[in-house]
């Protein structure tokens, strides 16, 4: 078993644990009602619940998208860590408030916003490069379609959420957006964790390929 393949798994399940219990923890409000950022809110109860699940998903995704670039190179796995890391920042970089107010913001706010919406738009990319990449890889692409399917299911989402922020189905809303692609990251982590350890691939001189070099898909 591919153990480095595991916190693709632990990540994804970590944080969903995290906003089902914060959700559920809230006094005043409907357990959908309050965005996923708003959990780790100062003013949100027990914030660190949903800070720690940002922090675990970040971490995780990171970890799991270099074993996936060692298995099958191309721009999707990097993109991954990419995510990975803006997972970590927007754990990091709080909104002010629970709910969505339309007052002076502060820059993390601002950041966190910004942030998000990067996040997002790799999460739709990260999949159809995926996508992509299986098709090239034979023990991968059986899995070509699902993951064609899971980014244009993402984008759609994504595209009745974000004009809907301020809506009261916007927490549900953005709980579809988000569960779609960790649920293809956890089965794809699942499947490479399973998988028989090969040799890392090298270029004509025998050394590993570059950064840049892993780009070209």
């Amino acid at each position: 078993m591919r153990v480095r393949a595991l916190p693709g798994v632990a990540g994804p399940v970590a944080f969903t644990a995290a906003w089902v219990t914060g959700s559920l923890r809230l006094t005043g409000h409907g357990a959908l009602s309050v965005q996923l950022s708003g959990l780790a809110a100062p003013d949100a109860r027990n914030p660190w619940i949903m800070i720690s699940g940002f922090l675990v998903l970040g971490g995780g995704t990171v970890w799991f998208g270099q074993e996936l670039a060692r298995d099958i190179g191309g721009a999707g796995p990097r993109l991954i860590q990419g995510a990975g890391v803006l997972t970590v920042a927007a754990g990091l970089l709080r909104r002010d408030h629970m709910e969505l107010t339309s007052g002076p913001a502060s820059w993390h706010n601002d950041a966190h916003d910004i942030v998000s919406l990067i996040l997002y738009a790799d999460l739709v990319v990260a999949q159809l490069l995926l996508a992509r990449r299986f098709g090239d890889v034979p023990s991968w692409r059986g899995w070509r379609r699902y993951l064609l399917a899971s980014g244009i299911a993402t984008g759609a989402a994504l595209a009745v959420f974000l004009p809907n922020t301020a809506a009261p189905s916007a927490g549900l809303l953005q709980r579809v957006a988000v569960s779609i692609p960790l649920a293809a990251m956890t089965a794809v982590a699942a499947r490479l964790a399973s998988r028989p350890k090969e040799k890392e691939p090298h270029n004509r001189q025998g050394q590993k390929p570059s950064f840049f070099a892993c780009l070209r898909i």
